[in-house]
Order: C-alpha cells, then structure tokens, then sequence
C-alpha cells in the first residue's frame, strides 16, 4: 500500500529537489510529490478509485500537467470539450509561469486554515472553490491577452459548474482560499490582495450602475466571513476582518473587525497573524450599557 507523505516530510531541502533553480520550483516540486504520494495511497486504498486517481493525478508528469488537464475536464461541454480546454490552460501556464505558482500557493493555503482538508489530495480533486479561482487565473490571463469573449465564456461556465462568478478582469493575489466556493461573486474593478480569505456567499460589489472603477479593494491578510456584503469602490485594509452577514458600505481600517447591517468597527486584530490564516469567525462580545 502507498504511503501518504506528513507535513513534516513534505518540507524537504534544496539538495532533496535538485535541478530546481528557484523557490518557486522547488516548492511546486515539494507539493507535487507529495501529491502524488497521497494519490497513490487513495487509489491502493478503493478500487473503485484507481482508474479515476491515475487519470487526474498519477499519468501525468507534473504538477502543472494535472492541474490543466483536471480543471478541463471538470469544465468541457459541447462548445468547447475538455481537450481544447487543456489547450488553452496549457498556453495560459506558459505564457504566465506565475499561475502556476499562484495554484500551489492556493492550494497550500487550503491545507494550512480549511480543516476539512486532510491533505493535497481532497483539495485538488474535489474543493470547487479552488477549481473556479484556477479557472479564474486562467480567463484573467486571456483578458489581459485581449481574448476577451474567451474569458467571459469561461466566465459563464465558471458559474454555471461551481456556481463562483469572477469577471475575468479582476486581479487576485496568490495564497487565496476560496471556501466551500458556492455564492462568491466578485465584479470587474474589484481588487484581491495575497493571503485571503474567502467564504461562502461573499459579494464584492457596486452600488449601483455607474461605470468605472467601482468594486472593493481587498487588501493582504483580510478574511471574509460567510455571507458578507463589501460594496462600492471602497478598500477593505490589510489584516482587517469582516464578520458574517455583514454589508460593508465604509472603508475599513487595517487591523479592524467590522460586522453589522451596515457594518461597524466592533474590534482590532491583536494576534499580529493576518485573520485570513487565523480563520477565526468569532466576534467580540458586544457591549451592553444601561
């Protein structure tokens, strides 16, 4: 039977992954290799499995590879089947090695706050959120290649398989959770700094039909909790938390904790972790006066 790879050994050493120039390589080495160990140890594990395992994971020769070939088929219709789709996440990798990059921080960030993921393995094959932010990399690539009708019908598909609308004009920092996905909509101006934390039902949105720029600014570290409303051209400042259920009409200092209907500073970040990696949902008791 294989054997799935700990945390602990997943952070192998430089010599361990020769032929790797930079880090980037060598943490994408690392991951892939721990992935495929735990895929290993799953299609060992359930038969029923196998076929699917070798398919998404164990044929292919890298990380890259897997990931293009895996969202394709998770996306392929009749318009454009999964082959083509390859194609295009193909040409998206090596046009921007950065993507790359930005998946394996985003799924390693899965596996560090979601304790519903037990390892590389889960995330990869299954977690739509991270499905739909890589989908999403990929449109943004296209847009910015003025591929434009393109990215909107990846767009489309994007929502209608994972039900996550992004505009592909957005841009969106690496080390980004996307939880559980269903409900998350993001509008063109809007802005994601590294190291964020996104639930369920989030909207980064306008406030109405006024052209320009007129989505939030989501800066590094910032958690948004499950059904949270940040609307307008605002920013949401870094290592700032926003409780569930909020409306977000304000800007938001760095550092606070905001919550209501509209929302309001009802606490400050102590810790000194960013609240995205904490992915503490509390609130601070309220204060009651007489």
């Amino acid at each position: 039977m294989g054997r799935i790879v700990t945390p602990a050994r997943f952070a192998q050493t430089p010599a361990n992954l020769g032929g790797f120039e930079t880090d980037s390589d060598r943490e994408r080495a690392a991951l892939w290799a721990r992935l495929r160990a735990e895929a290993e140890a799953a299609a060992d594990g359930d038969p029923l499995l196998r076929s699917f395992i070798h398919i998404a994971v164990l044929s292919h020769d890298g990380f890259a590879s897997a990931l293009g070939a895996h969202l394709a088929r998770k996306l392929g219709d009749w318009y454009i089947p999964a082959e083509r789709l390859a194609d295009i996440t193909e040409q998206a990798h090596a046009g921007d090695p950065a993507i790359v990059a930005a998946a394996v921080a985003d799924l390693t960030a899965i596996v560090t706050r979601d304790p519903a993921a037990d390892g590389l393995l889960t995330p990869f094959l299954y977690f739509k959120g991270f499905h739909a932010l890589q989908w999403h990399r990929v449109a943004h690539w296209l847009w910015a290649q003025g591929r434009r009708d393109l990215a909107h019908f990846l767009q489309s598909r994007v929502s209608e398989v994972f039900a996550v609308d992004i505009h592909p004009a957005v841009s969106i920092g690496r080390g980004v959770l996307i939880d559980h996905g269903t409900g998350v909509v993001i509008g063109e101006t809007a802005v994601v700094g590294d190291d964020v934390s996104i639930l369920q039902g989030v909207t980064l949105g306008g406030t109405g039909k006024e052209h320009g720029d007129r989505h939030p600014k989501v800066r590094d570290g910032v958690l948004l909790a499950a059904g949270a409303k940040v609307l307008g051209n605002i920013e949401v400042g870094r290592h700032a938390k926003v409780g569930a259920g909020s409306v977000v009409l304000k800007p938001v200092p760095p550092g606070a904790t905001v919550a209501g209907v509209p929302a309001r500073v009802v606490g400050w970040s102590t810790s000194g972790q960013a609240p995205a990696v904490e992915m503490d949902m509390s609130l601070p008791e309220p204060e009651y006066t007489i």
